[in-house]
């Protein structure tokens, strides 16, 4: 339905206004798996949120097959990989296909410092659990992205990458920022809880020293498969911490702007 109603959004769902003032190409990267009804919600409300702000973006739904538990982190650094490959995108929103965003003054735009879109969640009574949360909906250049060595790839379970992620950050010199959060506020999709990672937090304590060597630099997985959907890109990988697959020459060839 939505996309007869709106055929400028190409196949891969791609979007380019016409007539618009051209800032940062935007790859809208969503680590997903088992949310049918999720993503049916989350792709129209978001077509419809993004088309409103006059931006050049791509959706990109990063499927993780076989049963191991869920790794977010490892899906995003390859949505962003993967995208990559696919066009010039300069900036990158990583983003959980349960929460949509409330406000159009959240703009989905990169900025010269790391920006956490979701600060003000409506499960969590519109109010920051805790200072260094970068979780949910975030917003980052290439070069930062990069920068940081993407998220780590020890996370098998839910939470820790997040976290690790503000630190990586940190340690290279940026500081998030967010939305008041009159601005930054979004609504969860009800959904049951995931089953916490019992070994995130002593991995989150060595997150500081390892993450040069660790992560967008060392990611190993398979592409299984890769469609073109009509309002998004599906790519699913197999992730496997024993493949041989060594991108670093890849990725140390980066540049903003650039692509593999």
């Amino acid at each position: 339905m939505l996309a007869r109603k709106h055929p400028e959004i190409r196949k891969g769902g791609w979007y380019v206004p016409s007539n618009f003032t051209k800032l940062h190409k935007v790859a809208i990267i969503v680590p997903y798996r088992d949310r049918k009804k999720h993503l049916s919600i989350f792709l129209y409300y978001m077509h419809m949120f993004l088309m409103k702000q006059r931006m050049e973006y791509g959706i990109f739904i990063i499927e993780q097959a076989g049963t191991r538990p869920f790794n977010r982190g490892m899906l995003m650094n390859v949505g962003f990989l993967e995208s990559q490959k696919m066009g010039t995108w300069e900036c990158f929103i990583f983003h959980d296909v349960d929460l949509l965003p409330l406000d159009q003054r959240n703009l989905y735009q990169c900025a010269k410092q790391p920006r956490h879109l979701s600060a003000s969640i409506d499960s969590m009574a519109y109010k920051l659990p805790y200072g260094h949360i970068f979780g949910g909906a975030t917003a980052m250049t290439l070069e930062q992205f990069t920068k940081a060595n993407g998220f780590s790839n020890r996370y098998w379970g839910w939470g820790g990458e997040d976290d690790d992620m503000y630190r990586r950050l940190w340690m290279m010199g940026y500081r998030v920022k967010r939305y008041d959060m009159s601005i930054a506020r979004y609504t969860m999709l009800s959904h049951s809880e995931a089953e916490p990672n019992p070994k995130r937090r002593p991995i989150l304590e060595n997150a500081t020293k390892v993450f040069k060597e660790e992560g967008l630099s060392t990611l190993h997985y398979e592409v299984i498969e890769l469609t073109w959907h009509q309002l998004y890109t599906h790519i699913i990988a197999k992730l496997d911490e024993k493949t041989t697959v060594d991108i670093r020459s890849n990725v140390a060839n980066m540049t903003v702007g650039g692509k593999m």
